[in-house]
Order: C-alpha cells, then sequence, then structure tokens
C-alpha cells in the first residue's frame, strides 16, 4: 500500500475580520504531485486563504499544517522560503526603488525589499531566471517603472528562485499579454515545485 504524502492539510480554517466572515469551515487536504485550482467570484475568500497559508493572514480559527509544520508552532518566516508565491498582495508590497535582479533573487529568503548583498550565485541563478522568462533586459529596471505585465514576469522569477517545494499562483497571468499568457501556460513550472495553486 502506498502511503499519502501530504504538502497541506487544514482543518475547520476560519477567517473573519470585525464581523465579516470571510472563510468558514474550511477543510482540504493536497497530496504530493496534485495540482489544484480554487474558483470563486471576487471576494470569495481565494486569496485571503493562500494568504493564510503563507502566514501573510492570521487565521481566526483552525489548522494549518503545510510542508510538515503547523501554523503557530513553526516559524512561517523559514517556511515562506520553501514557498514561491505570485500574488498581487506581494505586488503591492514591493520597494519602487528595488531592480529586477534583486527582486527576483530576493525570492531566495522570502523577503520582501531586499536589503544586504547578492553572493555571485544568487545574482547568476537570478539572471537565470530573467532570461527564462524572457526579462533579462530589465535586470537594472526599477520596480516603479515596470509595466504591469514586466511586474508579473519578475514575480513569477521570484516565485522560482528558491526551487520552491510548493507553487502559489493567485491569479498569475493577471496583466499578461496574450503572447505572454500563452507562454507562461506552456510552461512546466510543475517540474519545479510539488503543488500548483492558482
Amino acid at each position: 500500500m502506498r502511503v499519502k504524502k501530504m504538502i497541506l492539510e487544514i482543518s475547520n480554517l476560519q477567517i473573519e475580520r470585525g464581523d465579516v466572515k470571510i472563510l468558514d469551515g474550511i477543510s482540504w487536504s493536497v497530496e504530493r504531485g496534485q495540482h489544484w485550482a480554487i474558483l470563486g467570484a471576487n471576494g470569495s475568500g481565494k486569496t485571503s486563504l493562500l494568504s493564510a497559508l503563507t502566514g501573510y493572514l492570521m487565521p481566526t480559527a483552525g489548522e494549518i499544517h503545510l510542508l510538515g509544520k503547523i501554523y503557530g508552532q513553526s516559524d512561517w518566516r523559514e517556511l515562506r522560503k520553501r514557498i514561491g508565491l505570485v500574488s498581487s498582495s506581494v505586488r503591492q508590497m514591493m520597494s519602487d526603488k528595488e531592480p529586477a535582479l534583486e527582486t527576483v533573487a530576493s525570492g531566495k529568503y522570502a523577503m520582501i525589499d531586499f536589503w544586504g548583498r547578492l553572493s555571485r550565485a544568487d545574482k547568476n541563478r537570478a539572471r537565470k531566471i530573467l532570461r527564462q522568462i524572457e526579462c533579462n533586459h530589465l535586470a537594472e529596471r526599477p520596480w516603479r517603472v515596470l509595466s504591469q505585465g514586466e511586474r508579473q514576469r519578475i514575480l513569477i522569477g521570484r516565485a522560482l528562485m528558491a526551487n520552491p517545494k510548493l507553487l502559489i499562483l493567485d491569479e498569475p497571468c493577471a496583466g499578461l499579454d496574450p503572447a505572454a499568457r500563452e507562454h507562461f501556460l506552456q510552461r512546466k513550472y510543475k517540474d519545479n515545485a510539488r503543488g500548483l495553486f492558482c
């Protein structure tokens, strides 16, 4: 009998903000190698769910087990280094002055507004990823001058930087032109991660 390796287990997850109940009683499990798509209307709690999984939004109740760690009993800042995340919530936190190369490299450390010095290895890997996502010409451009589509591509590169065990994509094609969207959908990012959420 094959033993199932769980990547994610959620039990009775609840998220409330004030009098508003965003999520109520969500239970869900994902095995290694599975790919999931989360569908729902605007305001139905999709982004809140993904934000709770990555520790950016604290649940009101319930339990989250992710990559063998339990929310509230583990350092989620360390866990984020094993998760690739593309989300509008991340896009809004980026520093206007940060060059695209640093933004991509910051994914290895799950750090917004990267500080410190990048190692040669980090720079080389970030440049390789920029080539993969066809953005090597943007390496030195600051975030503030990038178009919406360029920002989205840079965030995809950032998510891939740490060879994530889990790749979470929240509307990954938002802002991409039709050709870039088609190119993205043809890529096999699933080879780089154990789970995929859209």
